[in-house]
């Protein structure tokens, strides 16, 4: 039986001036599907093995490639939308006929050159399109846990839920009303923290603190490190990110700009590989 949308094992069941016709064995000979010339291995022979995808040509007929697209049947894959036409948006997925994102399978409005995260479908005339809406096939099933930190993309938006996240493309998340701080877009990276994993295994989700609010948050870090230091780091703001990374946990960027802070504030001063804390 021809798959359409998926790799699949077919043999060369008759050879033609432009390609050859491939099947599931002799016996269903009838599914015969084209394997066009510029995909035919020199060397191919009646009866050998080939694995191919199969989808249809600009002309809507079934077609098999020994290209490997960018997206198959029951995968996720974020693709690059390179024209918005009359009937919807057209994405590259690795193969002469962009694939068709109709409009009433958008979750909101998108432009050429988004990025967008799609499955495949097959819709009433068998051809293959995309879909942005992917919950069904994210998994439940993450490593994560309640506080770790996590990045994926808003695949739809809800005025009443919040916004659905793809955990590094994978895995089912929600951001609720309450924890959307700022605009979200649709297709926007984000990163946050897990609030919950749900019993069903979908995690629940927070952004980051605004910035000004997580900035404090580091100083005072920052402050007690420094106590459990006798008040001198042995480190400055010049430090390998490594180093500031194993003894803070923040980025270098987040730390200089907890640094900045506290100088401001005369909580600390800088020596040239030293930080200390300035005695009230």
């Amino acid at each position: 039986m021809l798959q359409f949308g998926q790799q699949q094992e077919l043999i060369i069941v008759k050879k033609v001036e432009f390609g050859v016709y491939l099947a599931p064995s002799y016996e269903e000979e009838q599914e015969k599907v084209l394997l066009p010339k510029a995909n035919v291995p020199q060397d191919a022979k009646l009866g050998d093995s080939l694995q191919v995808f199969l989808y249809k040509d600009s002309s809507d007929r079934p077609i098999a490639t020994t290209k490997e697209p960018k997206l198959k049947m029951g995968e996720l894959a974020e693709l690059e939308v390179v024209e918005v036409g009359k009937i919807g948006a057209f994405l590259d997925w690795g193969m002469e006929k962009d694939l068709l994102l109709p409009f009433r399978e958008q979750r909101g409005e998108v432009h050429k050159g988004d990025h967008v995260l799609v499955m495949l479908y097959l819709d009433k005339s068998q051809r293959l399109c995309a879909t942005m809406n992917v919950y069904p096939n994210l998994r439940c099933d993450s490593p994560y846990h309640k506080g770790d930190q996590v990045q994926g993309r808003v695949y739809e938006k809800s005025k009443n839920f919040g916004a659905f996240v793809a955990v590094d493309l994978y895995y089912s998340g929600l951001i609720p009303l309450k924890e959307c701080y700022g605009k979200l877009e649709l297709g926007q990276q984000v990163e946050a923290r897990v609030l919950q994993v749900r019993e069903d295994g979908k995690l629940t989700l927070a952004l980051r603190k605004p910035a000004m609010e997580q900035r404090e948050e580091d100083e005072d870090q920052i402050l007690a490190l420094l106590d459990s230091y006798s008040g001198v780091l042995p480190f400055g703001e010049k430090a390998d990110p490594e180093v500031i990374k194993y003894e803070t946990g923040m980025s270098k960027a987040q730390f200089k700009r907890a640094i900045g802070g506290l100088l401001k504030k005369g909580k600390i001063t800088l020596g040239e590989k030293t930080i200390r804390k300035v005695r009230e």
